[in-house]
């Protein structure tokens, strides 16, 4: 059995986190000690150590909840779990896209400054005007209504 921060020790995982994934009910509630602090099994330290796992790969919350689900009934077909991770596997390249794009648009930026003045700096002067930018690197900001 381990105590909340020997289990944050042995996973990597902060006890803050650990804390708001027992709240949001990735992690079952644990047993208190008689001194009242929480008690976990092998079975929690194997389940914080998958959880953290699958956040590392960027897997969002929902994902990893279906995915623990999915861990929990080992007879059933892993199709889902192979959905699951090609979604996020299309999710990461289209990231991978955009970065590489925001890099090239940087680069370029940085390349034509003259170092001059400000009134002269190409990297003012795009940032103001996205229509300068070569690549669609970001989906449009929304700006919040006018009141």
């Amino acid at each position: 059995m381990w105590t909340i921060g020997k289990l944050s020790r042995a996973t990597g995982v902060k006890v803050p986190t650990i804390r708001y994934y027992e709240q949001i009910g990735l992690l079952a509630t644990p047993e208190r000690s008689e001194g009242n602090q929480r008690l976990y099994d092998a079975r929690a330290r194997e389940r914080l150590s998958f959880i953290r796992h699958a956040r590392e790969l960027g897997f969002p919350l929902e994902a990893i909840r279906d995915l623990l689900s999915l861990s929990d009934d080992p007879s059933r077909s892993c199709a889902d779990a192979d959905a699951l991770a090609q979604r996020q596997l299309v999710e990461v390249e289209a990231r991978i896209a955009r970065l590489t794009a925001l890099r090239d648009e940087l680069a370029r930026m940085v390349q034509h400054c003259a170092h001059g003045t400000i009134a002269e700096c190409r990297v003012i002067e795009v940032l103001g005007n996205h229509a300068l930018c070569t690549h669609e690197h970001a989906a449009p900001a929304t700006l919040p209504a006018e009141g």
